[in-house]
């Protein structure tokens, strides 16, 4: 697939961009979050979940994604397995430790959310090649790394 032609922009304008992809984002989770009965921080630790898949993590593995502390992490997972998002299982390599998992019922309530919100961004790399697909996913990977460790930088306490 040729790619089609795209109008000049500046780094500057590129990061406006961003910016206000993100603000969408943020707004659209806060939103989202309310509709299901779960706060941001909740509706966050509870997509990590969904995106280990069969690779359950750890509460402390969360609470590190999450950066939160594990004694805050066990809110929300108490939180989380009351609403019916989630369910505890012992870890069977260490058994003082829990692995969570998705419940099924409230995997398919989310994805029901999520899934057409997907398969319209999914559609947008249409217009793309194969190579500014890949350049794409680069640069987000890339500037996902940056933003995680800007964010253990500057949020580290002193």
């Amino acid at each position: 697939m040729q790619a089609k032609p795209r109008p000049p922009a500046t780094p500057e304008q590129a990061l406006w961009a961003m910016d206000r992809l993100i603000a969408t984002h943020l707004v659209g989770q806060h939103q989202i979050a309310q509709q299901v009965n779960l706060n941001v921080t909740d509706l966050t630790c509870f997509g990590f979940v969904i995106e280990a898949g069969e690779n359950l993590l750890t509460a402390g593995e969360l609470a590190e994604r999450v950066h939160v502390t594990t004694g805050a992490m066990t809110g929300i997972l108490n939180r989380l397995e009351r609403a019916g998002y989630l369910t505890r299982r012992p870890d069977p390599a260490d058994r003082r430790r829990v692995r969570v998992a998705a419940r099924p019922e409230a995997l398919a309530r989310i994805r029901e959310i999520y899934d057409p919100y997907y398969a319209r961004i999914t559609a947008l790399f249409a217009d793309y090649g194969p190579e500014e697909i890949a350049v794409l996913h680069d640069w987000f990977t890339r500037a996902g790394a940056v933003a995680a460790d800007y964010l253990e930088e500057y949020c580290r306490p002193d």
